[in-house]
């Protein structure tokens, strides 16, 4: 933990984000605080003794706070005494990024990314449409992550998640240019649109669970509900749009993989393709953390239950190069 030691006072303090607070009783029956907390170094077991609702306040989960405490050594592990807390305000000048899991690149870069190459379209239904689902979403896509729990599960994840297969896109459409290149980065731009309605997550970028909505439809069908409701407002056609809703729903490739259907056009496949390689990419890239070379990965249940060596002659520290 990145906390700040005083030597006078024996205290240590630093800001720190809240991963699980919940009120508890001790064996006198008073009221304390069970917490972890953590930031981008790690994360510590907390207690806030004696706690008094109208003194110290009440405090959510995934909020930042700023603590002072001791540390003690508690059953072979640190733990922090809490003898002050506050939440983190504007002034603080701390940012979300620096205590959760975040995308490679800022979120604002790799959105007016997406918008200028859609301003080089040729097709202008197509730019349209497709600039507008993103503008209309631009606030929640800038801190939402493109999973729960397994690939891009992060703060701007969904936008590194959408650029990085964009930018697997534009590489396939150079090398085969009887691909409409247009209708493949429409796909790859809003195939996932809709997380922003199935996952529930607040602006530390950290989802939480599925929503009702997102329960019963899933954000394939979601997504393509948003891309015909856009359509007919702003009078695309429809031949068009339902290129767009096709590749969404199908984006999964089998109905297995929950995909409403096959891929029936060549952008459809490839797109499909070309989802599942950068989840793929993703995942085993980061199975490999904390493996030293010569040695394997636990099982991953997510990649068929495989475990992945690690050959030793990868970068696997390095960052993605999305090109910003």
């Amino acid at each position: 933990m990145n906390f700040e030691y005083h030597a006078k006072s024996g205290t240590h303090t630093g800001f720190c984000l809240i991963k699980s607070c919940e009120k508890k009783l001790n064996k006198r029956g008073e009221p304390y605080l069970d917490m972890v907390l953590g930031d981008s170094s790690g994360e510590i077991s907390a207690k806030l003794w004696n706690y008094n609702e109208e003194l110290h306040g009440t405090f959510a989960v995934n909020s930042v706070v700023k603590v002072q405490g001791t540390i003690n050594e508690f059953n072979g592990a640190d733990q922090l005494r809490i003898d002050r807390i506050r939440r983190a305000v504007e002034s603080d000048n701390v940012k979300i990024e620096d205590f959760v899991a975040s995308a490679v690149y800022g979120s604002e870069a790799m959105f007016r990314e997406l918008i200028r190459l859609t301003e080089q379209f040729q097709d202008q239904d197509l730019a349209l449409l497709t600039s507008t689902v993103l503008n209309e979403n631009r606030d929640t896509l800038l801190y939402y992550p493109a999973a729960f729990k397994l690939h891009h599960a992060m703060r701007g994840g969904l936008l590194q998640h959408t650029l990085s297969l964009v930018r697997l896109a534009q590489s396939v459409a150079k090398i085969y240019p009887f691909i409409n290149e247009d209708l493949l980065l429409s796909g790859a731009m809003l195939h996932d649109i809709a997380k922003l309605q199935e996952l529930i997550a607040d602006e530390t970028g950290i989802a939480t669970g599925y929503s009702v909505k997102g329960t019963l439809l899933g954000h394939l069908i979601m997504g393509a509900m948003m891309v015909e409701q856009t359509a007919q407002r702003l009078g695309v056609p429809e031949e068009k749009a339902v290129l767009v809703e096709h590749m969404l729903i199908s984006h999964h490739g089998d109905p297995e993989f929950g995909a409403a259907v096959r891929p029936l056009f060549i952008e459809a496949d490839i797109l499909s393709a070309l989802d599942r390689l950068d989840a793929r990419i993703v995942e085993e890239n980061g199975a490999l953390n904390g493996v030293q070379p010569g040695a394997f990965s636990n099982r991953q249940w997510a990649l068929d239950n495989r475990s992945f060596y690690n050959h030793g002659l990868g970068h696997p520290e390095s960052e993605t190069d999305l090109g910003l």
